[in-house]
């Protein structure tokens, strides 16, 4: 964590400060002397991480010697610190303001180009916010081509390309960036992400040459871990499309804790999050046993498990942990919710058609529609189910519609409701039917809205009231069995 305490060596050097700056401010050799003098006392307090001394030491530098050469290493310096040490990225942007506009012609502004264009994306409140944040990219490439963060802004371009629904424009970007710069250290991070792109397109084949080209690149790092699930995972489940089996109740050991599960979610590291009702409380599996997290209410409706926290949402107010519930705008017959890339919280209300959208500053939105019975983040977007049109929807990253499916498709029956929504990062779609001819049971559909897998739960031999489910990295189905206080796990 950064000191908050001054060292003995940080009241020296405050005391020297006056003396330091006279002498810069007689220029010539000594101006430049004392200048990279400074810069180095800062360098060597940041690396001993007392950053408090550094970033005094830095900014006496700027406010000193501001045509010094080491002046706009210092303000990028300074800008990484506040970024990414102190987790203060609004700090950052007035140093990288000014880096702009006063040192562009240094070979510091490309990163700090970068780095401003990284913390207006991260800023980015929807796909139309990213515009200020792609000119800096584009300014890195236009000015800098051949420097080490060129590389980095073309993966930023093509994030923003497949986070505004621009597969191919996405494909472009991360192609360029492994392609041209084949060394660089986000080469294998390119390639990965070119390949989702690709499935995006519906690409699949091209995808798995991809992937495996990077599994045997460098078999024992990180992406080629990813490289071999993606491979494994988009092989199984979209080419040998294998039928369901039930293996029983999960995780073992699982009945001395669990009780009236009526909610499922997978938080970002993997776990499956619990919302047991007559607790009202959520539970995080780990391992065979279950932890209970800070978040309990009634009549609990969603997990919202985008974030850093997974939240509750009930069918009258947003529980976080540790504050009290927020109503949200007057929507009182919640059915539905989901989180999305953005932070955006979409809500599925009874007695509104269509949806409406709060963004993290507070704007709300509505979009019109069918009223909405379930919803849930997905790769590319959204999807909802409407039980009153009887088909499933799925939307693009500004809740534009892109494609219905109705319940009844590639299936040898329609089913009557949907009972609960999930997907994976992979782009897949599972929906829990109830009703109708097809009868209870679970539907996987691929990104582009074809059928993968199905199976009736009397065909398994399953007998219970599954209400919520799950899809894990595995590509099996965890499902919650409310009548037998059990999940059920189907691969």
């Amino acid at each position: 964590m950064p000191s908050s305490r001054p060292s003995l060596a940080a009241f020296a050097l405050v005391a020297a400060l006056p003396a330091l700056a006279q002498g810069l401010a007689q220029g010539g050799a000594q101006s430049g002397d004392l200048a990279e003098r400074l810069y180095r006392s800062g360098e060597r307090a940041f690396q001993a991480k007392s950053y408090q001394e550094a970033m005094d030491t830095w900014t006496q530098l700027v406010q000193t010697a501001p045509r010094s050469d080491f002046t706009p290493q210092a303000l990028l310096q300074m800008a990484q610190y506040q970024a990414e040490v102190a987790q203060k990225p609004e700090a950052a942007l007035p140093l990288l303001d000014k880096l702009k506009a006063d040192y562009l012609a240094t070979r510091w502004a490309a990163p700090g180009l970068l780095l401003r264009g990284q913390i207006l994306a991260a800023k980015a409140k929807g796909p139309g916010d990213l515009k200020e944040a792609t000119a800096e990219f584009n300014r890195v490439l236009d000015l800098f081509p051949a420097s080490a963060s060129a590389p980095q802004a073309l993966v930023e371009l093509g994030r923003a390309a497949l986070a505004s629904g621009d597969a191919t424009r996405a494909l472009g970007f991360f192609t360029e960036a492994y392609r041209a710069h084949p060394d660089a250290a986000v080469a294998p991070s390119a390639m990965l992400e070119a390949a989702q792109a690709m499935d995006a397109r519906g690409d699949l084949e091209g995808a798995l040459r991809l992937l495996q080209r990077v599994k045997l690149t460098d078999p024992h790092s990180d992406a080629a871990q990813e490289a071999a699930w993606r491979i494994t995972t988009l092989v199984r489940l979209r080419l040998l499309r294998p039928g369901f089996k039930a293996e029983g109740g999960w995780p073992k050991g699982q009945m001395k804790w669990l009780h009236t599960p009526t909610l499922l979610a997978m938080d970002r590291n993997g776990r499956v999050l619990v919302y047991q009702k007559d607790a009202g409380a959520v539970f995080a599996i780990e391992g065979s046993a279950a932890k209970q997290l800070p978040l309990q209410g009634s009549s609990a409706v969603a997990i919202l498990a985008g974030g850093a926290q997974p939240w509750l949402l009930t069918e009258e107010a947003l529980v976080k942990p540790g504050a009290a519930p927020a109503p949200l705008n007057g929507l009182t017959h919640i059915k539905g919710a989901a989180l999305d890339r953005w932070g955006r919280l979409w809500i599925a209300d009874s007695r509104t058609a269509g949806f409406t959208i709060f963004a993290p500053g507070g704007a709300v939105t509505t979009q019109s529609g069918p009223t909405l019975d379930a919803l849930v983040a997905t790769r590319d977007g959204m999807a909802g189910a409407s039980d009153a049109t009887r088909k499933l929807m799925l939307f693009d990253a500004s809740g534009k519609a892109r494609k219905e499916i109705p319940y009844g498709l590639g299936l040898s029956a329609p089913y009557k409701e949907c009972a609960a929504l999930a997907s994976d990062e992979l782009g897949d779609l599972a929906v829990l039917t109830s009703g109708g001819d097809f009868g209870d049971g679970v539907v996987i559909y691929g990104p582009d809205g074809s059928l993968l897998r199905q199976a009736r739960f009397q065909d398994l031999g399953l007998s219970g009231r599954f209400v919520s489910l799950v899809i894990d990295r595995s590509g099996g189905i965890l499902l919650a069995d409310r009548r037998n206080d059990s999940l059920i796990r189907l691969n």
